[in-house]
Formats: C-alpha cells, structure tokens, sequence
C-alpha cells in the first residue's frame, strides 16, 4: 500500500535528520528522480518538515535574538513555500499516474488532494517521533512519560487512520469512483503585487 511505502521514508528522513540534528545540515536525496520519482518526492517533502519542525522550535527560545529571529522568520517563509512546492509536485504525479482514468458518472470529488493527506502523514510522523521521545525521556518525571505515552498512542491510531484514509482515496481515485481537482496555491503574501507592504516598496 502507498501508505505504508510513505510511513517508511518518513521515519528514514527522520531517523537521518537527528543523527547530525541541526537545522542547517547538508541535505542529500537518497532516491534518484528519474528511478524513483515519487520516493524523492516523499523523501524531499519530509526532509522540508523536518527542518521546519526545528525551525519552529528554535525561534520559540524566549532569549532568541531579534535579528536571528527576522533571519529564523525568513527562513519559515522560504520553507512553508517550499513545503507547498512539494505538495503541488506529489499532486502532479498522481495527476499524471491516473490521467487515463475515466471518472464514472457519480463520481465525486475529495475534501483535499492526495498530496495534501500526504503532508499531513509527514507531520505526523514527525509528531510521534517526538512525542515518542517523551513518553520515554529518563529525566523527565514518571507523570510526564506516562500523559505522552497517552498522547502518542492517540498519534498512532491516527496515523493507522490517516494512512487508510489516504490508501482509500488512491484506490478510489483508480476506480474512477473518485476524481481528482488540484488547485494550485493562490497564496497572496510573497507577491508583491497582491501583498499591499510589498507593493508599496516598488
């Protein structure tokens, strides 16, 4: 099932990103783009994740100095682009993947693109990995471990969830019971046209 092939390069990415475990690390891309499109594209999405996830935890230090932070905040913005980059490419391979499936009559369309369950898959593993890390962290108090350990088997039931959402909908999708209508991101903030702080500068 994709899902399970997704759920493993995800927990490869991470495991791969903590044995250095900062942000600013080489990153190389073990799958090759024209043997393995869309493990690269899986792989390179979480890896984005990833970064982002520490990003966000470094720029929460209370004593972070206001010049690294507008640096940190640039760096977010850069990444959430990239992150929905990635999305739009993921959507690209199932568009052309199922481009000779004709939807039947009835079929109906989704609340999110496939890509989109995918980013919210990587997010999670990361999520369990590091509630993961908590539930067993031998300094912190036995009341600790034991509300994470709760938290994270919530986490895994979702994933379980998640990940037969995401299988159900691929499935369907080859069906024809399902179709699939990919909007690209209109988002207003980077363009210095839409955005009226970047349109003044000009």
């Amino acid at each position: 099932m994709f899902s399970e092939d997704a759920n493993k390069i995800f927990q490869e990415v991470i495991e791969k990103y903590h044995i250095i475990n900062t942000v600013d690390q080489p990153f190389t891309n073990v799958y090759d783009k024209d043997a393995n499109l869309l493990e690269h594209l899986l792989y390179r999405k979480c890896w984005i994740d990833t970064v982002q996830w520490h990003y966000e935890d470094i720029i929460r230090d209370p004593q972070i100095d206001p010049v690294a932070a507008l640096k940190l905040k640039r760096q977010i913005d850069a990444s959430n682009q990239d992150r929905t980059d990635m999305v739009e490419y993921i959507d690209s391979y199932f568009l052309e993947k199922y481009k000779e499936i004709s939807p039947k009559a009835d079929a109906t369309i989704n609340t999110e693109s496939p890509a989109w369950g995918v980013d919210r898959l990587s997010i999670l593993a990361l999520k369990i990995y590091h509630m993961n890390e908590e539930a067993t962290r031998e300094d912190a108090s036995d009341a600790h471990r034991e509300a994470c350990q709760k938290k994270l088997n919530i986490l895994l039931e979702q994933r379980v969830d998640l990940s037969t959402a995401i299988d159900t909908l691929l499935d369907d999708i080859n069906k024809g019971d399902k179709y699939m209508k990919v909007y690209k991101q209109m988002k207003m903030y980077n363009d210095d046209e839409l955005n009226p702080v970047l349109r003044s500068q000009k």
